[in-house]
């Protein structure tokens, strides 16, 4: 038996396999299957900031009353009863199973989570993800801009919790590893997990419509992320988990030998049910058997820029390496 142990966030996980946040851990019953079937932990889906004020805004449009009392009080249920919803399946959450429970949150600004923040580590989460999704869209606003909102939101929430945050964020930077680097630097960031997966536009041709594009992730996505930990991990602190594209063994095999300490896995659940995690781990442990591997730090990183001088050297010139004679 091979030793699958890893620590993320400061948190001990017997594996390094985490359920994402996702449909797939909104109920007691799909996170204890997931426990069932040997997931190291899960990342609770995720408290959306904008959906909570969408809310609201129908329920104000809807009241018509001239109470300004009234609208206070309106703004207030709604954002306690969202809450209080989730908070109440983090308890439960964390009754059923061992294994850690994440919380998560999707934020686009800072002000609305910092109450919420202490009552996610009151009602037992494990630790905190906050999910800052940016696409820097509007050409009025420049870079620092949009990389100011990191860091507004991590010192806002992170400021009023003990317990580990990690941040969950976007590929789109001008200095991607100087932002990250920075953002470590604040000692409010345990680990950063690359990257978020946006919701993907079509285009209907036949109604002139918009509608969404392939929902699920596909294996190549895989390697922006890949690319990104393997540059980072052996040189920024935090830790760092890999998200999207990783749907077999081999894909978390390849992010853990770039620096990964954990893997998010959602689409290839999704598709193949939650035995699917016990079969990534199974070829996990395989591979490690082929290899003389017993624990996972044998091999964790080690092809990481920081510490296999090849490496270093495709990232330099792998574009005339391989593709120069393409004619």
């Amino acid at each position: 038996m091979k030793d699958l142990s890893t620590e993320y966030l400061g948190l001990q996980l017997k594996n390094p396999l985490i359920v994402g946040s996702s449909g797939l851990t909104d109920s007691t019953d799909k996170i204890k299957s997931l426990a069932d079937n040997n997931a190291g932990a899960v990342v609770l889906k995720s408290l959306f900031e904008e959906q909570i004020l969408a809310e609201l805004n129908q329920n104000l449009t809807d009241y018509t009353a001239d109470y300004p009392d009234a609208f206070d009080y309106i703004r207030g249920y709604t954002r306690e009863n969202s809450v209080a919803e989730y908070l109440g399946q983090i308890t439960a959450a964390k009754k059923a199973v061992s294994i850690p429970v994440i919380a998560s949150i999707n934020c686009v600004t800072g002000k609305e989570w910092m109450a919420f923040a202490k009552s996610v580590e009151n009602a037992g989460a494990d630790a905190l993800e906050i999910n800052i999704s940016l696409l820097p869209s509007d050409p009025r606003r420049g870079c620092a801009d949009y990389e100011k909102i990191y860091f507004d939101v991590i010192e806002q929430v992170a400021s009023l919790i003990s317990i580990p945050v990690a941040l969950k964020m976007s590929m789109y930077s001008s200095a991607l590893a100087n932002l990250i680097a920075r953002l470590s630097w604040t000692g409010k960031v345990a680990g950063f997990v690359l990257f978020n997966r946006y919701f993907r536009p079509d285009f209907d041709i036949t109604n002139l419509t918009v509608r969404p594009a392939t929902i699920f992730s596909t294996p190549d996505e895989m390697y922006t992320g890949l690319r990104w930990i393997a540059l980072l991990s052996g040189i920024v602190k935090s830790d760092f988990a890999a998200s999207t594209g990783v749907h077999d063994s081999t894909g978390m095999i390849k992010q853990l030998l770039a620096g990964a300490k954990a893997v998010q896995v959602v689409s290839a659940i999704y598709k193949n049910g939650p035995g699917a995690v016990a079969a990534m781990l199974k070829g996990l442990e395989e591979w490690m058997e082929s290899k003389s591997f017993d624990r996972i730090s044998d091999f964790r990183g080690r092809l990481s820029v920081a510490v296999d001088d090849d490496a270093a050297a495709l990232q330099r010139i792998q574009f005339m390496k391989y593709f120069g004679g393409i004619a």
